[in-house]
């Protein structure tokens, strides 16, 4: 499927799909059992590189990335469990025995990093009873479907493919475009969201949580730093996410050959890009 809406906005990187399957598409970027990943890394090879990514419940790469795709509550098996998580999140594990452990072993493997960040915490909550707050707020499920696979929208076929949601990345002007779009038909629904959450999360489980609405809304993005870090390699410094559920795609895409997009002031600032 060819968008209307990255040709308008005149999209330097693909339109990335999110569909379920019961079978492995073949060729596809995927992690090997057991093997450590991020899932934007993935998203940001899908969208600068036109391959095909697939994930299973073996090979989600991350606690946060199996939970963000829809493989259940992937935290119980993070290193000291959900308590274990929760202060990694938050201020750290240090402050116990059993913290402190799990620390000094993940040093031993030639983890410095995540050891680090272990003990002295990520610091994107403050307290970790903050963090249980905001997993009791997380939408997790298990999904009925063997794969999340992540292609270039041109390569899917609607008719075949489960498609859940399109995403786009993004720079500051194709961002504001995207939000004018998504409020062009019903602007007092407010369709468009910011969720606070890991990159994946928001492309994957906030997104599958907004099919559940009579109008969902798109999700912005990218917003978390950690998978900024990650995919500037590939998608640059500047850029953000926008996820649009498939419905609300397909009722962007409608309203193209209408809009704002073949406007004079669209053209103008464009024409700074």
């Amino acid at each position: 499927m060819i968008s209307k809406i990255a040709n308008a906005i005149g999209l330097k990187t693909n339109p990335v799909a999110l569909a379920w399957a019961d079978t492995l598409p073949e060729p596809a970027i995927s992690f090997k059992p057991g093997r450590w990943g991020c899932v934007m890394a993935v998203f940001a090879t899908v969208a600068s590189k036109g391959r095909i990514g697939a994930f299973s419940r073996e090979t989600y790469g991350c606690w946060g990335g199996g939970v963000g795709l829809g493989f259940g509550n992937c935290y119980k098996t993070f290193p000291g469990g959900i308590v274990g998580f929760c202060g990694f999140l938050a201020d750290g594990n240090k402050g116990s025995e059993e913290g402190r452990a799990i620390g000094a072993q993940m040093a031993e493997w030639g983890g410095e990093r995540m050891a680090d960040d272990f003990l002295e915490g990520e610091r994107y909550l403050k307290t970790p009873q903050v963090t249980e707050r905001f997993l009791e707020y997380v939408p997790m499920r298990d999904i009925p479907a063997k794969y999340v696979v992540i292609k270039p929208l041109s390569l899917t076929d609607p008719e075949r493919d489960d498609i859940k949601s399109v995403t786009f990345f993004v720079d500051p002007d194709q961002l504001s475009a995207l939000v004018i779009l998504a409020n062009y038909a019903d602007p007092q629904r407010e369709n468009v969201s910011v969720p606070w959450a890991a990159g994946c999360q928001v492309i994957g489980i906030f997104g599958y949580r907004e099919l559940e609405r009579e109008h969902p809304r798109a999700l912005i993005g990218m917003t978390d730093i950690s998978a900024r870090n990650t995919v500037r390699a590939s998608l640059g410094t500047n850029l953000m996410s926008l996820t649009a559920p498939w419905p609300a795609f397909l009722e962007m895409e409608s309203n193209v050959d209408s809009s704002f997009l073949h406007r004079q002031t669209w053209r103008e600032l464009r024409e700074h890009a």
